[in-house]
Formats: C-alpha cells, structure tokens, sequence
C-alpha cells in the first residue's frame, strides 16, 4: 500500500484537509507503532515526510520532531518492558530462540558494546524492536539507552529524509526509491530471522551432541 508514492498522497491529502497538525500526528503514531508492531512500515511514513518537506507542504524542523520522538518513545516503552518485566519473564520460559544463556550473554554484550549497537540499531534491519527489548533484558542504564537511541533515530532519519528531499525533484525517482528501498528491506529482513532461526538450531544440535 506505501510503497506506492500516488497512494501515500492521496491518502495524506485526506488527512490535510483537517489540518496539517494531523499529517504530524499521524507520522509520529506511524512511528510509534512500527516497533510495537514490526513489520508495520514505518520507514515509509519517513520517507514520505521528507518528500513532503521537500515540497514545503511539511515543516522540516515539525517532520523531523514527529518522527524521532515517535520512535525513540516506542524503543523505550520496548526497553522499560524489557527491563522490568522481561528478564524474569524470559528466564523463567527459556526459550529456545532467546535462552537464559542468551539473556546472560545480552547482559555482557550490552555492557562492553551498547553504546555501539544501540547507536546503530536503526539500520539493523528486522532487529531494531528485538535490540531494545534485550537492551531492557540486559538491564542496560536507562540514561544511556535513552541518549544513544536519539542518536540513532537522528542519524538513520536524517538520511532517509535527507534522500527523499533530493529525489523529490524527480517524481518518478522518489517513487522509484521508495519501491526498491521496500523491496530491499523485506528480503533483508526474512534473511536475518532465517539465520538468526539456524544458527540456534545449529547450537541446539551442538550442545546435543
């Protein structure tokens, strides 16, 4: 449905006729739901915004805004779950995709390398949601978390925006963009689970052994 930049306008054209307070409204709950709700389309949403800030019908500084805090409060309301509830939850299921190994080894890695993955997380496609959930696991500084994931959100939106704007001076180009970037994005995402999903299968028949 969004990778479509006729459809994104004309359904964004319903929205401006209440008010463009709404298009922000709706960006920022677009991108509060994409990590609830992988794989929701968030990064559609940001495209989109930037395709309209580059034809001065969305405020850059408004857009902007809409999408970080979106995001950033849907990552820690992820993370504040994973912090307080998930750790006991999850030690106590053991699962399979996500041990008490896996849980102790989230804790080491978020110690030695947070700030690195946490800053990054936005362009791990398919494991943004997953990162902030075994941030909260591993009980990592909630402080930190909070600074890195701004960091990130502002890194990784900044260039699809950026991107956006400079292809909106050719129509066909940003509907192009936005198609290969969907196409893109899938494939990536069903690669990593698939590997994610063997290389536990693949411990699993090690430690059977």
């Amino acid at each position: 449905m969004f990778d479509n930049l006729d459809t994104i306008n004309e359904w964004l054209d319903i929205i401006f006729a209440y008010g463009v307070l709404w298009v922000y409204v709706v960006i920022f709950l677009a991108c509060f739901i994409e990590n609830l709700f992988p794989p929701f389309p968030g990064d559609t949403f940001i495209v989109a915004a930037g395709a309209l800030v580059g034809i001065e019908r969305l405020d850059l500084f408004l857009a902007f805004s809409s999408v970080v805090c979106g995001g950033v409060l849907s990552v820690m309301v992820i993370y504040i779950f994973g912090k307080n509830k998930g750790y006991n939850y999850f030690k106590k299921k053991n699962y399979k995709l996500y041990s008490e190994e896996d849980i102790e080894k989230s804790h080491i890695y978020f110690q030695k390398y947070g700030a690195l993955i946490l800053i990054f997380s936005r362009f791990v496609i398919g494991f943004r949601s997953a990162l902030a959930l075994a941030a909260g696991v591993g009980q990592y500084q909630v402080g930190k978390m909070f600074l890195y994931t701004i960091i990130s959100y502002i890194l990784f939106t900044s260039l699809l925006m950026y991107s956006a704007i400079a292809f909106i001076e050719n129509y066909d180009g940003l509907a192009s963009f936005i198609k290969t970037y969907n196409w893109i994005v899938l494939p990536l995402l069903i690669i990593a689970v698939v590997l994610y999903i063997l290389s536990k299968l693949k411990n699993q028949r090690d430690l059977q052994k």
